[in-house]
């Protein structure tokens, strides 16, 4: 009988080989050994040193473990299930669900886009399209609080220690809010992003807020310096779709829609992107700009197209700004458009990449990790998860302790 329509194919048996990491594998590779349940480090049987050598070509790339079958547990939903949170010690789970909530937690009115479980204050905190984030008792069940924003709520991150909770919006801006037992207070807008906010990750050592946004760049927040201090890194050619900071290592893990997986390195000094500024004029050979039309009756020129240096931030016409350089320590891992005295500037050490990427070869829509054994796990819109060994490209794990980059 043939397979019902609409239900996925069986899965592999465990001695079946992976497409994909049969597509990394050199010709010729034999039968790999299996480490631990779970895991697989593929080691290429070739007749001269080949383990060596295979071990050796992929000590800097994450491994992809075996993908396997695993008992698992049910609960079926009245409706799609959309965020899912489960906690330490002791086992809980909170669902958000799209349309009316299980039971009397109807927490929104609209789809959940984010939910977060305090397991010390006892609270569930929740975003969704209906453009409001709540927050709720799971001891008696009511509903504590709620605030409304202007768009949709998109991510979320929660402070226990400051009671402060960092919501992401459709509009680009990031609301920090301190939530009281029945009230909240707003304290402040965080605006730097040009596109809708996908993820955010908290780091309450450091105190340090990571965004990731659908103008494929990363933006850190030092929420702790008090200062305004903002870093910039560009280095996705997607949608930033998730973030992982190792306090351990210093290093930002960040994914984006289109399968690209970079490993910052947040443990060197950084530089500050400036902002752009603006000038009726090329602030470098002072030839007017299109919107002047004084200037240019005067000087009986043609108005030019206003550009800006991604270093110093001046306002340039095409001419002054024709050289394109990667500049690394203030966050451009790719070629930006910069003036040309500045281009003079930059050394080829500046140039000198801060980070490190990789391809998850899918679609990732999200990714979590377990620093305690530096393990990853991403889920695509291909409807596959894998499992990554990230030990050689973060540095350590909590069980290994460091090892050399």
């Amino acid at each position: 009988m043939g397979r019902p329509p609409g239900r996925p194919p069986p899965p592999r048996e465990h001695g079946g080989r992976d497409p994909l990491q049969a597509a990394e594998q050199p010709s010729g590779a034999a039968e790999q050994d299996r480490g631990a349940p779970g895991r697989r480090h593929g080691r290429a049987a070739h007749p001269q040193g080949g383990r060596r050598h295979h071990r050796q070509r992929r000590q800097n790339h994450p491994s992809m473990a075996e993908k396997r079958q695993w008992s698992v547990l049910a609960q079926h939903l009245p409706h799609h299930g959309l965020s899912l949170f489960c906690s330490g010690l002791p086992p809980r789970q909170q669902t958000g669900v799209c349309g009316s909530g299980q039971r009397s937690r109807n927490a929104h009115q609209n789809r959940v886009s984010a939910i977060i479980f305090s397991l010390a204050a006892e609270w569930v905190i929740s975003t969704g399209h209906d453009k409001c984030v709540s927050w709720m008792c799971t001891r008696s069940g009511n509903m504590l609080g709620r605030h409304f924003f202007t768009s949709w709520a998109s991510c979320l991150q929660y402070d226990f220690d400051t009671q402060y909770a960092f919501v992401g919006d459709y509009s680009g801006q990031i609301t920090l809010l301190k939530l009281e037992q029945s009230s909240c207070s707003v304290i402040t807008t965080l605006k730097g992003h040009e596109g809708s906010i996908a993820c955010l990750w908290w780091d309450p050592i450091q105190r340090l807020l990571f965004s990731g946004a659908s103008d494929n760049s990363i933006i850190m927040w030092d929420i702790g310096g008090r200062k305004g201090r903002t870093l910039l890194l560009q280095g996705h050619h997607d949608r930033v779709q998730s973030l992982c900071y190792l306090q351990l290592t210093r290093q930002l893990v960040s994914c984006s829609s289109d399968g690209g997986i970079a490993v910052w390195n947040m443990d060197v000094s950084r530089e500050e992107a400036p902002q752009w500024l603006e000038s009726d004029s090329c602030q470098k050979c002072e030839q007017p700009f299109f919107w002047n039309i004084k200037q240019m009756w005067d000087t009986k020129t043609l108005g030019l197209r206003q550009h800006h240096c991604r270093k110093c931030g001046q306002a340039v016409c095409g001419k002054c700004s024709s050289k394109r350089s990667s500049y690394p320590v203030m966050g451009f891992e790719f070629q930006v458009r910069v003036c040309d005295s500045c281009y003079d500037s930059i050394k080829d050490e500046d140039r000198t990449s801060l980070a490190t990427f990789h391809e998850g070869k899918h679609n990732i829509s999200h990714m979590s990790m377990d620093i305690a054994r530096g393990l990853m796990v991403t889920c695509g819109t291909d409807r596959v998860v894998k499992i990554w060994d990230m030990t050689p490209v973060v540095g350590c794990s909590l069980a290994t302790g460091f090892a050399p980059r």
